[in-house]
């Protein structure tokens, strides 16, 4: 394999890992809270949320690059895909919420939505931390899901067709990676976080600089594999 290649499938697989991780903390991840109503978000957890968006972003992505080699292409594909499919969860989630709980899609963590500058506070059942997917956490989630998708397009097709693995063998490569940087966010949000208005998001410079570190990591692996196993994968 030529050096310039090598250096390609690293700076890709570090580029996509960087997005998963910002991806991450754009997310509206409420966990068991969210699912008593007591916090705004999805019911579930950092990894759970972008194991979600980013294996439907793979499809796509996979999908496109079977009759695509555009890089541009098949990465955008896997943004909208994972886009899409936050954002219909969420939708849900506000259903649920409005019609079964009975509670108004209301930020916690801001006194008025930075978006549309409607109050929060008066709207918040006491001792929760609001409720449902309001709209600037809705943008941001879309946000997230995008990122988050573009991100793991990216290391698909590097694995694909710069390493030389198969469809199947760089969707499970790209999605591997994708967790390890899932999960130094979660420890990083540790809990709930509503999106880029969250006080929370202040601590991503410190899972960026981690998830640098795995990411140039797992790039240098991929590239190990690429060149040991060549084309037997």
């Amino acid at each position: 394999m030529e050096p310039v290649l090598m250096i390609l499938i690293v700076v890709l697989v570090v580029i996509g890992g960087l997005l998963a991780s910002l991806g991450a903390h754009l997310l509206p991840v409420g966990g068991a809270p969210a699912a008593m109503g007591t916090a705004t978000g999805i019911a579930t957890g950092t990894v759970q949320i972008m194991l979600g968006a980013t294996m439907t972003g793979l499809f796509t992505a996979a999908s496109v690059a079977t009759f695509s080699d555009s890089l541009a292409l098949v990465a955008l594909s896997g943004a909208v895909g994972a886009t899409v499919m936050i954002s219909v969860v969420m939708f849900m989630a506000n259903i649920l919420y409005v019609f079964g709980c009975g509670v108004v899609p209301i930020s916690g963590r801001v006194d008025v939505d930075p978006i549309t500058k409607e109050p929060q506070a008066p709207y918040k059942t006491p001792q929760t931390d609001g409720h449902g997917v309001p709209n600037v956490v809705f943008v941001s989630g879309m946000m997230g899901g995008f990122i988050g998708g573009l991100g793991g397009a990216l290391m698909y097709y590097a694995l694909l067709n710069y390493a030389g693995f198969s469809a199947g063998t760089a969707a499970i490569g790209a999605l591997s990676i994708f967790v390890a940087n899932a999960i130094i966010a979660a420890y990083n949000i540790r809990g709930t976080i509503e999106g880029f208005h969250d006080p929370k998001f202040k601590r991503l410079p410190f899972a960026l600089a981690t998830s640098l570190a795995v990411s140039l990591l797992c790039g240098i692996v991929v590239v190990i594999a690429a060149t040991v196993l060549g084309g037997a994968m």
